[in-house]
């Protein structure tokens, strides 16, 4: 067991048995619930526009290497420029030289979960810059010391008592107030640093190839203000995020905002083509876009290469039964939930990893509920057959599901082992894991086999 799974199982021990956790993160997904039901309405066919959706994506990530390249040319054209990024310290470095180019100490950052992913506020402050995160629930959670929780919603897990307690103890504020105030406190200590800030950094939703944009999707504006005022703005986007048409979005953003957050439209949609123009008053002096892979390439050589159509709405998160007893933190990665247990175990060590995609009931709901119909428990599956033929599951684990496997496809050897050898072999073999919260399995005194049988003797015949 490597020490990932063992602090996976250790946590989600914890939090499955925490029920004011469970309590504050069933009250989140079901108000999250009863907004999406309202947005789909403004479908006239929502299936529809699902396959178009993943049609659109099929194009893209079948045409990487052309959209790509195609972005390059017309953003480049433009003035921006782009960095080709490999890997994380790749990521980071290109960050650190502009930084210390624009001699920045700070920088204004919108939500971004690539930037999560490379580490990038970690990375800054051993460097002395500090790096302010600007959404609001992406601030409560780095005033707490902690990853976001969530994919849209970062401090999902959280109450409104939680939040206004902990502004109290690291603002000073008054330690009941209510969720305006909260936007309020938070409002006024950002704004002075969109100001003083010298770069801002986001990250992008989508990348439009036949424009050369990123396309950037918020609610608070902080993403307008984050690219705005500061001189420099640096978007980080992972290769996967390309669409080839800006007409692709007609039908991508409606999706996401209504799977993402069950709105209409997202409040802010915003495509940034580059640096201020002449005519323009406002928008930074130069635009940067780093193209990441950090391990992506490798979902491309796999069965699993449908995960890159993901557009990142959070929803098959909030339908999992697992996330919804054990919560984000516990997953120990950046992306949590069925869609971070099919990719992370290849952005990252397969080994080390592939422990998640075991954390599934494979009822399928994940796949149901995305919006562009990826299918999401099958990939779980594939990463656990990946496993099995690269050896990755130790002696002990194969020899079982070999023993499981003869005595399955042997009738007279499953009729030779009665109900008490079958009570104490499944037992002891699962007291630690089933057995550790539940009574323990009692075998039916006859087999379906011999039941069967007796079954036979005395019907009569037709």
């Amino acid at each position: 067991m490597t020490e990932n799974q063992s602090t996976f199982l250790a946590k989600s021990e914890v939090k499955a048995n925490d029920l004011d956790h469970k309590r504050k993160l069933s009250f989140n997904i079901q108000k999250y619930k009863d907004t999406v039901v309202k947005g789909k309405q403004q479908f006239a066919d929502l299936e529809l526009a699902r396959k178009k959706a993943k049609n659109i994506k099929w194009k893209a990530i079948e045409n990487l290497d052309k959209y790509l390249v195609e972005f390059e040319q017309k953003f480049t054209a433009r003035g921006g420029k782009v960095i080709w990024a490999e890997n994380a310290k790749q990521a980071l470095d290109a960050v650190l030289n502009i930084c210390k180019e624009k001699n920045a100490k700070q920088v204004v950052k919108s939500k971004s979960m690539v930037t999560e992913e490379i580490h990038l506020n970690d990375f800054l402050e051993k460097y002395n810059i500090e790096s302010v995160e600007t959404d609001l629930g992406e601030y409560i959670q780095q005033l707490d010391g902690e990853a976001p929780y969530h994919i849209v919603t970062p401090a999902m897990h959280k109450s409104k008592e939680d939040v206004a307690k902990l502004f109290h103890e690291k603002l000073g504020t008054a330690p009941n107030l209510s969720p305006a105030e909260i936007t309020k406190v938070a409002r006024k200590n950002l704004r002075q640093k969109y100001i003083t800030a010298e770069v801002g950094i986001t990250g992008g939703n989508f990348i439009i190839a036949d424009i050369g944009a990123v396309a950037v999707s918020e609610n608070e504006g902080n993403a307008r203000l984050t690219t705005s005022l500061p001189k420099t703005h640096i978007a980080i986007v992972g290769i996967e995020k390309v669409l080839p048409s800006v007409n692709d979005l007609q039908i991508i953003w409606p999706l996401l905002a209504t799977y993402g957050t069950g709105q209409n439209v997202t409040v802010y949609n915003t495509l940034f083509t580059g640096a201020r123009r002449p005519d323009e008053t406002d928008g930074p002096e130069e635009m940067y876009v780093i193209l990441l892979d950090n391990g992506r390439t490798n979902l491309l050589l796999r069965e699993v290469r449908e995960s890159m159509y993901c557009i990142r709405c959070g929803s098959c998160l909030n339908a999992c039964p697992v996330y919804k007893n054990i919560g984000g933190h516990a997953y120990g990665a950046t992306y949590s939930g069925p869609i971070g247990s099919v990719i992370t175990p290849h952005l990252n060590d397969f080994k080390d990893y592939k422990h998640l995609s075991y954390a599934s009931s494979l009822c399928g709901n994940c796949t149901e509920v995305c919006p562009l119909k990826i299918n999401i428990h099958e990939m779980l599956l594939e990463n656990r057959n990946i496993a099995v033929r690269e050896n990755m599951n130790g002696f002990a684990e194969n020899s079982a599901w070999k023993f499981w496997k003869i005595a399955m496809l042997n009738r007279r050897l499953l009729n030779s082992a009665g109900a008490g050898m079958k009570n104490g072999v499944v037992n002891k073999l699962f007291k630690d894991s089933w057995g550790l919260h539940r009574s323990s399995i009692q075998f039916s005194g006859k087999s379906f086999n011999q039941l069967w049988k007796e079954r036979n003797k005395t019907s009569s015949p037709r």
